[in-house]
């Protein structure tokens, strides 16, 4: 029964978190602390901690975490599967739709609609992440030299993890010894991606889970930073997903509910039918498994580490450079008409001024496209 219970509530779950990780958490703070009181609001507030400091995406670490609470290891895995099996299926279907209409007018002008959305629920991350993660000019230092790096074309998740590794280093250096000037460059960082020629080519299942594994077993910050990796992977690097491919896969995740990452989900579709989006789900999430299985029972070590601390500081600072880097280079090809920008605006002013939640600034910019597309204007 207790493992029901845990696969039903993750599942209900999986079904109705729109909104994010900030919600997906707060809907789970609802239920199982306030409503079924399965840990102590402290207890629950000790393992958002902890999911900040282990790569993957947070709210469905935080399903692992409560699983693994409430029914060890066999809780952890049916919570976490029952969470994501909504959002994958969903995506599924609609990589299929896509696929199968997308090129059809009648679906062309919502997806276009959506995209300027995408860019607003981006900006919004990015502004909420950004006020928490610059907590000093050292920070700051750091997000303006990652930023730099990845809009000269760096590798993401290299510049991701040494930027964590010398935050780690600065930030500690400077949390014991105040004042200490210290500037540390990484030589060799900054390099061009390469196109590697292979758009176009049959895909290796065996390539297409390597690369998601990579992603899960590094993916720091929101799920949102999933965009750049793929950005500069998936586009730039390898040539499996043209940008505007990139942009559809985005906007079409965000029309399901649960985990951001389920995105992989749709992009292992289109590059390898439906075996590509099963691999690419399960190596996307398979490292979260781990790491939460691993890593629960330190979790009151690792929240008194002050090296861990500084470490978490600096990733965080990095990621939402990163995200800021991309939403420049998706804003250039996004916004090129005013119709766009118009939209982009009102999906700003909605969610800065009247906090509506992302489901309905998706359904909004899918009907203000369609609209545009009935009155001939695009």
């Amino acid at each position: 029964q207790g493992l029901g219970q845990i696969g039903l509530l993750f599942f209900k779950l999986g079904l109705i978190a729109f909104g994010g990780p900030a919600a997906h958490i707060g809907m789970m703070e609802e239920e199982t602390v306030t409503r079924r009181g399965w840990l102590t609001r402290e207890h629950f507030l000790d393992l958002v901690g902890a999911t900040n400091l282990i790569p993957g995406p947070n709210s469905t670490e935080m399903t692992m975490h409560i699983g693994y609470e409430r029914g060890g290891r066999k809780g952890l895995i049916t919570a976490g599967a029952s969470f994501i099996l909504p959002a994958a299926t969903i995506t599924l279907i609609l990589a299929w739709l896509y696929t199968s209409y997308g090129t059809l007018p009648q679906i062309q002008p919502i997806l276009w609609g959506i995209k300027p959305v995408v860019l607003a629920i981006i900006l919004s991350a990015v502004w909420k992440l950004g006020r928490k993660a610059l907590k000093n000019w050292t920070l700051a230092l750091l997000g303006a030299l990652v930023l730099a790096a990845v809009l000269l074309g760096a590798d993401e998740v290299l510049t991701l993890l040494v930027g964590g590794l010398l935050g780690m280093v600065v930030v500690g250096v400077y949390r014991y010894w105040r004042g200490l000037p210290i500037l540390i460059l990484w030589p060799g960082m900054i390099h061009l991606n390469p196109q590697n020629g292979e758009g176009g080519q049959a895909v290796s299942l065996i390539k297409l889970g390597l690369f998601f594994l990579k992603i899960g077993a590094t993916l720091y910050g929101s799920g949102y930073v999933l965009v750049a990796y793929l950005q500069g992977g998936l586009v730039e690097q390898l040539g499996w997903l043209s940008q505007e491919q990139l942009l559809d896969a985005i906007a079409i995740g965000q029309l399901s509910p649960g985990p951001v990452l389920t995105t992989a989900t749709f992009v292992g579709y289109l590059v390898a039918g439906v075996p590509g989006g099963i691999i690419a789900t399960l190596a996307i999430f398979l490292p979260s498994f781990i790491f939460v299985l691993v890593l629960n029972p330190l979790i009151p070590k690792m929240r008194r580490s002050k090296w861990l601390s500084a470490f978490l500081d600096a990733v965080n600072v990095s990621a939402v450079a990163i995200m800021t880097a991309v939403l420049f280079l998706l804003g250039r090809t996004t916004l090129d008409s005013w119709p766009a920008v118009v939209i982009g605006l009102a999906a700003v002013v909605s969610i800065f001024r009247f906090k509506v939640s992302a489901i309905w600034l998706i359904i909004g910019g899918a009907a203000l496209g369609y609209g545009f597309y009935l009155l001939g204007i695009t």
